[in-house]
């Protein structure tokens, strides 16, 4: 009996080609039959629309695919997610798979590899898993906080809007602008002056240096000592004649005081100063009367006769 029959052959054919199905869908579903993986599960509260045969990537490279997603009736807060990763994949302690939404609604499945690189974890091992933290959650969790502001800001404006309309505020920014404007012209005067007047004081700064240089090499060819002697002579002699005005003005004093010269007794003698006196005032009567009775002291005619 030949042993390749016809209905052996049809039944190869039926295997090859069911063989060549299976390889097709894997193919399909991104698992590649032909090489080999190790399994491992993760532990998810919310799968966020996770689907089989969604890529599983570490470090942004696709390590491996979602085998099976089942519910864990036991424990009713949790989703079993079945994983084939690489062979050569090698799993730290430590390792957390986290989901990530994408902006057109894929969800992506990432390895956060532990911090330990020298301890793994063995294939079956189940490892935790949650949302990742990214920018579209972290909007999501300061919604609230965001409606919880809307009032505070909708205040802020509106006492905003109330300060710029308030005429001090406009008052405050006319007096600026002039300050300003006060400040642009001192700067242009200042800049003037850093140009232009600044030099001259300088130049005659300089100048003056130069003068005092010339007088300091004066003073040093200056014979101090021999200027101090003539100096102090000078004071000498000065002393000398100040003495001598206090000796005369003390024997002038003396003189003043006593009665044995002409200017002494006329000083100190009362008598003498009263008959002077005496004789000024008949002296002035005289005067007087002369002026009042000429006639009685003179006669005088053209024709040479003699008044009666």
């Amino acid at each position: 009996m030949r042993f390749f029959t016809k209905e052996v052959k049809i039944a190869l054919t039926a295997i090859v080609a069911i063989a060549l199905l299976y390889s097709l869908i894997n193919f399909m579903k991104g698992v590649n039959i032909f090489k080999s993986s190790n399994t491992y599960y993760v532990e998810f509260e919310n799968i966020q629309g996770l689907t089989v045969s969604n890529s599983v990537y570490a470090n942004g490279y696709p390590v491996g695919i979602v085998r099976s997603i089942e519910y864990d009736y036991d424990r009713t807060n949790k989703v079993v997610v079945a994983v084939e990763l690489d062979k050569e994949m090698r799993v730290p302690k430590g390792t957390k798979a986290e989901l990530e939404t994408s902006l057109m609604g894929g969800v992506t499945m990432n390895l956060i590899l532990g911090p330990n690189p020298t301890q793994y974890i063995e294939r079956g091992d189940t490892l935790k898993g949650g949302p990742h933290e990214g920018a579209m959650a972290q909007v999501e969790q300061s919604v609230p906080q965001m409606v919880a502001l809307i009032p505070k800001i909708d205040s802020i404006l509106t006492n905003f809007t109330r300060l710029t309309s308030d005429p001090a505020l406009q008052q405050m920014l006319h007096n600026a602008a002039a300050i300003s404007e006060n400040l642009r012209t001192t700067s242009a005067q200042l800049d003037k002056m850093m140009g232009r007047d600044v030099p001259q004081m300088m130049a005659k700064l300089n100048q003056a240096s130069t003068n005092l240089n010339k007088l300091s090499e004066n003073l040093a060819g200056v014979d101090v000592q021999s200027t101090m002697q003539q100096v102090n002579s000078a004071l000498n002699e000065v002393e000398g004649f100040s003495r001598n005005i206090n000796n005369l003005s003390g024997q002038l004093t003396t003189k003043l005081n006593s009665k044995d010269n002409s200017l002494g007794l006329l000083m100190n003698d009362r008598g003498l100063y009263d008959n002077l006196n005496r004789t000024f005032q008949n002296a002035d009567s005289l005067v007087t009367d002369l002026k009042a009775h000429p006639k009685r002291y003179v006669h005088f005619s053209v024709f040479g006769k003699k008044s009666k």
